[in-house]
């Protein structure tokens, strides 16, 4: 029969968002608290007033990344942009709106 072992995190699994969440917080505690990064589950958004900063901080997590296995889909990253959608928001450097698309 054997041992089955995941290599991903199963999402469906009752306490998995919350044990990958606390994953997260931890491994990314200090860029946390430097106040450039905020984390929701696997989403991370990362913000800089200028570019050297912005590859800076994206290389500082990767590398926190990549000793513990932690896989990037690069084709779901979006890099250097100037406003993004997080929870059904638009955030930039100077607003927070609502997504018009989420409006009924």
């Amino acid at each position: 029969m054997g041992i089955y072992e995941y290599t991903r995190m199963p999402f469906g699994i009752k306490n998995a968002t919350t044990h990958f969440q606390r994953m997260m917080d931890s491994m990314l505690q200090e860029e946390i608290l430097e106040g450039w990064m905020v984390v929701y589950i696997d989403d991370i958004i990362i913000y800089s007033e200028t570019w050297e900063d912005h590859v800076q901080y994206i290389e500082r997590v990767l590398s926190k990344c990549t000793p513990i296995n932690l896989k990037i889909s690069l084709t779901k990253c979006n890099f250097g942009q100037q406003e993004v959608l997080a929870l059904g928001n638009k955030v930039s450097g100077l607003s927070l709106a609502i997504d018009q698309n989420k409006v009924a």
